[in-house]
This record gives structure tokens, C-alpha cells and sequence, in this order.
């Protein structure tokens, strides 16, 4: 997909799901193995492979790349193309309702599933070629493509992100919180959030995300991807606290209102202790905001589970493919360890290979504020989780943000808040 922000890599979540109506009503119906029977065959031929907004940018890179691989496997051919971020969803739809699927095509966890259940999406772990690469990877990105109610995974991990938490360390300081010792887990965020409050000072300015459930140790739904659970002792606990916060102070006064961009303004303007960043926010801080950026702390997003929340991108290999042993030969080869490191040198993305993040481009700092921000979240993704379904849509979101909103206001428990949430969530699972 198209690389914005360095701390943000998500993929129209929420597209998935009504791709997903359209891919099995055309393939008549879903849930295949994605089984190819040619993929130990010769390394021949062309393969149709499909990335999602990346030639304006990137177009040198992948260009050599392809070109490296041509050279590596003579007689093999691909044929990229390009699909612009606008309706990436729905040409995906029509390409499959065609029988037009690339060989290979950049999909992130929530458009791959709807591909996958079809049957259009090769299961890596039940393939004997696709299979052995596995060891290559992070675990967590493997998983990242696993999807709920089906048994394998469905892409070769390609790039990932995530992002550090940015702190005010005057406003710790003022506030009766130790700017040396930000807090890690949310037991520490809400004792720091707490003490800041007693002081004026809001420390968050959103309320509870999808991720944040999954970092507080909230299975967010069952193993078979049947239902939400959300509504859990678990979860009701972190919204319960949440609520409290929200009625101490702790949350920014327009936190029912705020957009994600808008907790970065307020932060810049130092009404909030606390946000997410990436390296465009430090330039943004050091020309608009020098006093923030004098005082400002890098940590980890707090979590309780030990796992920051890995955003993601992978490489599908069309099941269907005439060309399947050059399809994921190739889509291999992209994803491999070198071609991985040399692309995280192009832009501010980071390998899913293992022991890429251990080399010293992404474990020591250069001086420079892209260097802060690519070693502080390196040494968060070894261990980072997709704490986000698969079968999380926008209209889940909004409806998840809403019943929070009536919680923080009083008109439903957190119990309540969350059961209401649930049961619309899983009428929209059913629907679709």
C-alpha cells in the first residue's frame, strides 16, 4: 500500500469485509485450503505481480529487484503493475470475480482474509515449497497472515511498522510524575495519568482503540473468528478504569470529538503528555515546538501482554496461478532478508526477516530524528502481534467508539457499553 506515515501502515481496514461479500458470492463460497499442486514445478514463465501504490516512489527499487530476479531465474518474466490506494479494495473484487487475481499481489491481513476464505489465496503452511520458508520470518508477521476459523497462513510477510510513544517530560515533571521512568505497563499509565491529573494535566487524547484492548491482555474475539469478545471480565476492567480516568481529568477534554490527527496538534501544543509519533512529528516539533522537542521522551507504547501491535503488509500468492512455482519463487525472493533490509534503507518501514532488526542500521541511533525514531520501534517489532481482526471494519469501529462515548457520558455502564458493542459487531459478522 501506499507508505505515508513511518508509524502508521494500515491497509483501508474495514475494505475486507465487503470484499469478502463479493470475492465468495463470485467464487461460490469460501473457505478453501488455497492448495496449488505446481508450486515444486520449473521456475518459468511470467507472473502477473500487483503492489499497491508504490511505483511513484519506489519505481528504481522494485525495477531492480525484478530485474535481479529475471536475471537469477532465466526464462521467468514479471509483468508489475501498480494499483493506485483509492478502491484498492474493489479491484481486488473485480480481479477475483474475474478470475483475474495477479500471481502475485500486496495484500494486508484484512483484504487478504476475504481471498483466502475463497480459496483465491495459496496456504503457505500446507504448501511443501512455501512451507520451508517459514523459519525466515518473524513469527509474528507468519501469524500476522493467519486467519480466524482456517488453518495456515495465506502471505509471505513483507514490510512492517510500528510506532514509539512520545512524552512531555516538562509536563511529567510538573505534574508529580518521574519524567526518567515512563510508564510501561497500564497499570503505570493509569498511576502516571492519575498524578497528572491531580495537576490539570491530560495525559491521553483518545479513548480505548481495538489495540489498546489487545495490549491490556483482551482477547478481542474467539479462536474461529465467530464473534467479539470484547465484553469480557477483561475488557469491561479496562474500560472501567478508562471511564474513570475520562471522569479524573486524565483523558483531553475533547476526547469524544478528537480524530487521531488532532491528538498530534494538541500534544504539539502541549495539552496532552502523551501520543504516538513517528519521525516527521520530530521535525514538525523541532521547527513549530522547540520547547516540546527540548523536553521531549521517547518509550514504548505501554502493554500488558509484553507484545507492541505490528502493522503489516504481505505477499499472496494467487492459488489459481499457472505459474505457481515462479509466483512464490518470486514472491520469496521480494520478501527475502536482503531484499527486505534494502528496502527498510529506502523508506522508513522495517523487515519481517529474522535478524534483520539486529543489524546496527535499526539498533544504533545516527544523530538524527529518523534514527531516534528507527531504533526505538526496531526494538519493538521482534515481538509485536496484529492485535487488530482481521474482521475489525470501519463501521465496527465507529460503532465501538460510540458506545465508549455513552459510557464516558453516563448513559451505559462499561458492561452495558461494551455487550451493546458486541452483539452489533457480531450481527455485522453474521450479515456478511
Amino acid at each position: 500500500m501506499s507508505i505515508r506515515r513511518s508509524v502508521a501502515i494500515r491497509a483501508a481496514v474495514g475494505l475486507g469485509t465487503v470484499l469478502c461479500l463479493s470475492v465468495v458470492t463470485a467464487c461460490g463460497g469460501g473457505g478453501g485450503d488455497g492448495a496449488a499442486s505446481s508450486t515444486d514445478g520449473k521456475i518459468a514463465g511470467t507472473v502477473k505481480f500487483q503492489t499497491w501504490n508504490l511505483r511513484a516512489n519506489f519505481k528504481g527499487y522494485f525495477e531492480g529487484v525484478i530485474k535481479d530476479f529475471e536475471k537469477q531465474y532465466p526464462g521467468t518474466k514479471v509483468d508489475w503493475v501498480d494499483q493506485p490506494a483509492d478502491n484498492y479494495a474493489d479491484k481486488l473484487s473485480a480481479d477475483a470475480s474475474a478470475g483475474s487475481l495477479p500471481d502475485v499481489v500486496n495484500l494486508s491481513p484484512d483484504l487478504a482474509y476475504p481471498l483466502a476464505q475463497a480459496g483465491l489465496l495459496l496456504n503457505l503452511d500446507k504448501d511443501k515449497v512455501a512451507s520451508k520458508f517459514r523459519s525466515e520470518y518473524l513469527e509474528g508477521a507468519w501469524q500476522g497472515f493467519a486467519m480466524p476459523g482456517m488453518d495456515g497462513t495465506y502471505s509471505f510477510p513483507w514490510y512492517l511498522n510500528s510506532g514509539p510513544l512520545f512524552y512531555n517530560k516538562t509536563m511529567f515533571k510538573d505534574g508529580g510524575a518521574d519524567p526518567q521512568k515512563p510508564p510501561k505497563t497500564f497499570d503505570e499509565l493509569f498511576a502516571t495519568a492519575e498524578q497528572l491529573a491531580k495537576k490539570g494535566k491530560a495525559t491521553l487524547g483518545q479513548p480505548p482503540t481495538i489495540e489498546d484492548f489487545g495490549r491490556y491482555g483482551v482477547e478481542a474475539m474467539d479462536k474461529d473468528g465467530k464473534k467479539f469478545t470484547l465484553n469480557s471480565s477483561k475488557g469491561v476492567e479496562l474500560l472501567t478504569r478508562y471511564k474513570k480516568l475520562y471522569d479524573d481529568g486524565g483523558l483531553h477534554k475533547q476526547t469524544l470529538t478528537l480524530k487521531d490527527d488532532s491528538t498530534g496538534t494538541k500534544f504539539l501544543q502541549q495539552e496532552l503528555a502523551m501520543n504516538p509519533g513517528s519521525a516527521h512529528d520530530l521535525d514538525n516539533f523541532k521547527k513549530n515546538a522547540p520547547s516540546l522537542y527540548d523536553n521531549l521522551g521517547i518509550t514504548d507504547v505501554p502493554t500488558n501482554t509484553g507484545k507492541q501491535n505490528m502493522y503489516l503488509q504481505g505477499l499472496s500468492v494467487n492459488s489459481q496461478s499457472k505459474n505457481a512455482a515462479t509466483a512464490v519463487a518470486f514472491a520469496h525472493f521480494v520478501t527475502d532478508r536482503k531484499n527486505q533490509e534494502a528496502f527498510g534503507h529506502e523508506v522508513a518501514v522495517f523487515p519481517s526477516t529474522k535478524g534483520s532488526l539486529e543489524k546496527e542500521y535499526w539498533t544504533k541511533e545516527d544523530g538524527t530524528e529518523e534514527g531516534k525514531i528507527r531504533v526505538a520501534s526496531a526494538k519493538m517489532l521482534p515481538g509485536a502481534v496484529n492485535y487488530t481482526p482481521v474482521l475489525f471494519s470501519d463501521e465496527m469501529k465507529t460503532i465501538l467508539r460510540n458506545e465508549i462515548a455513552k459510557c464516558f457520558t453516563g448513559k451505559a455502564s462499561p458492561q452495558a457499553a461494551l455487550d451493546s458493542a458486541v452483539e452489533q459487531m457480531n450481527k455485522l459478522l453474521v450479515q456478511n
